[in-house]
């Protein structure tokens, strides 16, 4: 039976055990893939204490689409309403209005909460 993990040293040997198990490709329902599985969650959940990500500020979040290829500069001034606004809020010299936020979301599909963050 496993149980949380806690150190570095039992992370590293549960990524061990699970290459060992992935390369062995056990039979949904085995033992083998229980094992598996459990020590997949419990290494999640120690990944996602560890080591969390935060969450991307408005202004990142709308230069990674753009570096994407997902929008054009002018594209993104269309959405923002102008060239000097799109400039302020990319040099975060202004905030996004309620409407910005909702036509980024709709149109680069960046999440909500991303464009709703502090900046």
């Amino acid at each position: 039976m496993h149980r949380p993990i806690k150190s570095k040293k039992e992370y590293e040997l549960a990524l061990k055990t699970i290459s060992g198990l992935m390369q062995r490709a056990p039979k949904k329902g085995s033992r083998q893939a229980d094992e598996l599985e459990l020590l997949s969650v419990l290494v999640n959940v120690y990944e996602r204490e560890q080591f969390p990500i935060s969450i991307p500020n408005p202004v990142a979040a709308i230069q990674f689409r753009m570096e994407q290829g997902k929008i054009s500069e002018s594209a993104l001034t269309a959405i923002l309403g102008g060239r000097s606004r799109k400039s302020e809020i990319l040099l975060g010299k202004r905030k996004l209005s309620l409407s910005m936020i909702r036509a980024l979301h709709a149109t680069l599909h960046i999440p909500a909460e991303n464009l709703i963050a502090d900046y």
